[in-house]
């Protein structure tokens, strides 16, 4: 589950409750900032929080102000920075600025709407606090936009990134509710049983596809969703989309080689292969073989993971995740 998925969950929880809630979100920033635009918490009214918007610099005093929204539907824009008095008495001390959006958070439904299987985003005017939310196909709540502001709020939901935009004497805040990142991994191996975990834990949907089964248990890989079909039963059916990532640790074509096959064929935004260099070059020349392009084996990642030193499996699972995290990030 990601930082938005137990923010949006305690907010529905604490709806249930009775509560009333306000939404604290990083709306722009400059210089270093310990947390990037579209960071939130989510406050209720007894000044019960989760969540952050920066080290834990901020919090106190930004909850303070929530709370009072709470009370009087204001919408606030607070700024803070190493220059500002504020920004002292609360110790904001790394170099940088932050503004942050306070307003009264939405109602149940727009909440459920925001927590979407499909990339969705909420678009706020950040001086009235009207907002609607944005999908692919429709704009629905109080807030309108007009051709120019519905095609940049698009395009930035279409690339999964928060950010304001300037509609002339207006600034609107698009807060991208992306779909969760998947992980499709062939072969239930050691360095698998140690990946899975460890990419869940920061919202990944991991699947792990193995017909052996002494290796696909869900002893060995508790909470997983465990595909034992053959994997070139499975591979063409499988949902290889642009916020997928594909892991080949098999080290056996049989298992592996369908799957990447279809990778390839898809806008995987990750694809990575366990094995030495003498066995990626077998594994390119397979593919090859299959009419794939030098231009197209550019996408396989291997050896796979970053270079750490690792050998253990968990070492070897830490450099994966790491080098999916990195090419996810554009980095």
């Amino acid at each position: 589950m990601t930082d938005i998925d137990n923010i949006l969950e305690k907010a529905l929880t604490w709806i249930d409750q009775g509560h009333d809630l306000a939404f604290a979100t990083v709306i722009s920033t400059w210089g270093s900032s310990p947390r990037p635009v579209g960071s939130q918490l989510v406050i209720n009214d007894r000044g019960d929080f989760s969540g952050s918007v920066s080290g834990g610099c901020i919090e106190t005093f930004v909850v303070s102000e929530a709370v009072d929204v709470i009370a009087d539907g204001e919408v606030l824009n607070l700024e803070y920075g190493v220059t500002n008095e504020q920004a002292r008495e609360v110790r904001l001390a790394c170099g940088g600025t932050v503004r942050v959006l306070v307003e009264r958070a939405p109602d149940r439904a727009v909440l459920e709407r925001l927590k979407s299987t499909q990339p969705v985003a909420r678009v706020v005017d950040t001086a009235s606090g009207l907002s609607a939310v944005l999908s692919s196909d429709c704009l629905e709540g109080a807030l309108s936009l007009d051709d120019h502001e519905l095609a940049d709020a698009r395009l930035l939901l279409k690339h999964g990134t928060s950010g304001t935009l300037k509609a002339g004497d207006r600034d609107l805040f698009v807060q991208v509710y992306a779909q969760p990142r998947n992980l499709v991994v062939v072969g239930a191996v050691h360095i698998a049983q140690m990946l899975a975990p460890m990419a869940a834990s920061i919202g990944f949907r991991v699947s792990v596809i193995d017909p052996r089964p002494k290796f696909a248990t869900q002893e060995r890989l508790p909470g997983v969703n465990i595909i034992t079909e053959r994997p070139e039963k499975v591979a063409e059916s499988l949902r290889l989309d642009n916020w997928t990532a594909v892991v080949a640790l098999a080290h056996d074509p049989l298992l592996d080689d369908p799957v990447l096959i279809a990778a390839l064929k898809s806008d995987a935004f990750y694809i990575g292969c366990l094995g030495s260099r003498r066995t990626q070059a077998a594994r390119h020349e397979r593919l090859r073989a299959k009419g794939f392009t030098d231009k197209d084996l550019e996408r396989l990642h291997g050896p796979i993971g970053m270079d750490i030193g690792g050998r253990s499996p968990g070492e070897i699972a830490i450099s994966i995740l790491a080098e999916i995290i990195a090419v996810g990030n554009d980095k």
